[in-house]
């Protein structure tokens, strides 16, 4: 099996720039990830990619196999991931196609599988700071040397889905203060947490949400549109923002399981 430093989730397109890939199927204890992965190489730095909703966009946020996703990245030997979101802006002055590289983030999700650790042994790990602080750091400074509209910091609210929200509850996550919305952040980049491994979000706003005012009702084909138009930008972080990326260091992400049992 393939060895692979760095690892990006994302909608299928990435892994087309690549050059030279290898595609790879793993297994995992918690079934098949969302498609084959591609692994290839940019700037000396081995990078493997999965398309999160799978290479046909055929699975919802709801049924995305997280854990599977997560745990085979770590089997390929991926220490360190970068996870791009297509997200709705929560407040006015976020622009359209702007980056917000988030720290914090909010559990509106149900029923999904969340965590590695079932039982027996108890394991609470922590998500107090619950994003890489390295790789965000990296992605702001990057994103600003390209001149790309980027915010260091911010929470992301992560729903169900497949439906959008409704005014009113958009208008409560604006109150509550949180900056963005999507539906597949959460539990992808907590399961990160839990292994150990550095995991860090870009909500990329394709859309302001419905509460927000003067917004129109968010559809899908709009947030497409935009995503569309600003996979250039975020492919140029990306490209520049990988050689960058040294290996793991002991941080909060590496050290996670330290106190998390008794």
């Amino acid at each position: 099996m393939a060895d692979a430093e760095i690892g990006i989730f994302g909608g299928s397109g990435f892994y087309s720039f690549l050059k030279d890939v290898e595609e790879i199927e793993v297994e995992t204890p918690y079934g098949k990830p969302s498609a084959p992965f591609v692994v290839g190489e940019i700037e000396g730095k081995r990078v493997a990619f999965l398309p999160r909703h799978g290479r046909q966009h055929e699975l919802p946020p709801h049924v995305i196999p997280y854990r599977a996703n997560v745990w085979a990245m770590r089997e390929l030997g991926v220490r360190r991931i970068i996870g791009p979101n297509a997200s709705g802006a929560l407040k006015a002055e976020l622009g359209l196609g702007e980056f917000v590289v988030c720290d914090q983030f909010v559990d509106r999700t149900s029923g999904r599988a969340d965590t590695f650790y079932d039982g027996p042994e108890t394991t609470h790990v922590s998500a107090a700071d619950p994003y890489c602080p390295d790789l965000r750091a990296l992605l702001v400074e990057t994103a600003g040397e390209l001149g790309i509209p980027v915010r260091d910091g911010g929470t992301v609210v992560t729903i169900q889905g497949p439906r959008f929200s409704t005014r009113a509850e958009s208008r409560w996550f604006q109150d509550a203060g949180w900056d963005v919305i999507n539906m597949t952040a959460y539990p992808e980049g907590y399961l990160a947490r839990e292994l150990e491994l550095c995991y860090a979000n870009i909500s990329m706003v394709t859309d302001h949400d419905v509460g927000v005012e003067g917004a129109d009702p968010v559809t899908h084909e709009a947030v497409l549109r935009v995503f569309r138009e600003n996979n250039e930008r975020l492919r140029e972080l990306l490209f520049a923002v990988i050689p960058k990326i040294g290996s793991q260091p002991r941080d909060v992400c590496s050290t996670a399981l330290r106190q998390a049992r008794a």
